[in-house]
């Protein structure tokens, strides 16, 4: 595999808090199929399984691909591999809950496209399911007059992705938000909220019903190609498909060179780092509130986010983790690291941002400083209003150019298809990716 491609995009989600535990090879579905007993590189008496497509990664766009594999093309034998004990345990789970509208978004671009429909579909997925969500809109707030051309240029933009956009004076921002400041707003009605991981759990439960094998505590050490497909080595398991499908989010691009390929691009960690509001002071936010994003990142600064639970939170900021699952600054993994130096898109980037990263982790070690951000659209909290909150790490691919992606990649070889940027708006486009990706692997599986 030589490079990109920027059509057909997806999400490469590992997956988060979970539900379903279960030891090392623990299966949530009905009886695998499985042929033989001899021992495999999975482990000592791991039986060989056989099937269609194995699907690397229990994350949502994992599992949404598992279960559009099953609505498209029933019998399809699917497997799916997850290396934390259920699913969701990462990207997934780990992040604001938001129903992403695509109003950020290059018109045409996959993430564009992808999070318009999905936005739609998840809502109505989660009222199928009784999952719970909410249709809150947002604002987004200037509150410098440098921020307004990019303000009118996000209107312009929301239209023509077909968004319903508003502009807002001061006076009616106040109507949504009495708490908030700034000079002028946009509201974007089609903004929500859900609980990722329960519509993951749900994907999970509706693959195995329909005769998928969703293991869990399988984490894949190698990837051998045959004439006929790939067999798949993890702990507890030997898995040999006649597709690959790779979603396996802070680790896709290693599941890749495992196949034998070469991405061209390198899986550069960053941390996002969440506060929640005080109880006492979740009054403040009524709803969902974001500054003017800077276009030469694809992070969207630190927002305000009512969630399904009632809390508000604060966040994130993006800052470099030492480990692919670092969620603090202790977590350090030297061979992460050793990875992450020795890619020339890394220290491309570092030259090229390095202003923005300083005070992102000047924000990191310091709650004061971070309240400071946050008081430029929330004037009156403080440092103490701010409690620490669960971290979440973004797979953000990077290119050897130094390069940030900034829509969602896939890339097919042979009998592989690897999804290799996938991070939001990715949980809100999942339906709709899991359906491309279901549909790029059935056509190698004919083929």
């Amino acid at each position: 595999m030589s490079g990109h491609e920027t059509s057909g995009g997806v999400d490469a989600d590992g997956a988060v808090r979970a539900d379903r535990p279960g030891p090392p090879g623990a299966v949530a579905s009905p009886t695998a199929p499985v042929t033989g007993g001899r021992p495999g590189p999975g482990g000592v008496g791991a039986a060989v399984e056989v099937c269609d497509v194995v699907v690397v990664g229990g994350g949502i766009v994992g599992l949404s691909t598992a279960y559009a594999i099953t609505r498209a093309a029933p019998g399809t034998r699917v497997v799916v591999l997850e290396k934390e004990s259920g699913p969701a345990r990462h990207q997934t789970g780990r992040n604001s809950g938001v129903i992403h509208s695509g109003v950020y978004y290059r018109p045409g671009s996959l993430k564009a496209r992808f999070a318009v429909t999905g936005a739609a579909e998840t809502v109505a997925f989660c009222a199928e399911h009784g999952i719970r969500h909410e249709v809150t809109g947002k604002l987004i707030v200037a509150t410098d007059r440098a921020e307004l051309p990019r303000l009118h240029a996000l209107v312009q933009r929301g239209r023509e992705n077909g968004i319903p956009v508003r502009e807002l004076v001061p006076a009616q921002i106040a109507e949504y938000e009495p708490a908030v400041r700034g000079i002028a707003a946009i509201h974007v009605g089609t903004t929500g909220i859900c609980d990722y991981a329960a519509v993951t759990r749900r994907l999970a439960a509706l693959a195995s019903d329909a005769g998928a094998v969703v293991r869990y505590g399988c984490e894949v050490v190698s990837i051998a190609r045959r004439a006929d497909g790939v067999t798949v080595s993890a702990s507890g398991a030997e898995v040999r498909a006649k597709v690959l499908v790779n979603c396996a989010g802070l680790h896709c691009d290693r599941v890749a060179r495992l196949a034998g390929d070469r991405p061209g691009m390198r899986i550069v960690p960053f941390r996002g780092e969440y506060y929640e509001l005080a109880p006492e002071r979740r009054g403040l936010v009524r709803g969902l509130v974001y500054p003017v994003p800077d276009p030469a990142f694809p992070f969207l600064g630190v927002h305000l986010t009512r969630g399904v639970d009632g809390g508000v939170h604060v966040g994130p900021n993006a800052v470099p983790a030492l480990a692919r699952e670092g969620y603090d600054w202790r977590t350090v993994r030297a061979r992460d690291l050793a990875e992450t130096a020795a890619f020339p898109g890394t220290w491309r980037i570092a030259r090229r941002h390095w202003r923005y990263e300083v005070d992102e982790i000047r924000r990191s070690l310091s709650r004061e400083v971070f309240a400071r951000a946050v008081r430029r659209l929330l004037p009156e909290v403080r440092a103490e209003d701010l409690i620490p909150a669960p971290a979440g790490v973004r797979a953000q691919a990077v290119l050897r150019d130094g390069t940030l992606a900034d829509d969602f990649l896939l890339a097919e070889s042979g009998a592989c298809v690897h999804v290799l940027n996938a991070p939001s708006p990715a949980a809100t486009a999942s339906l709709p990716i899991g359906r491309e990706v279901a549909r790029r692997a059935l056509e190698r599986l004919k083929a």
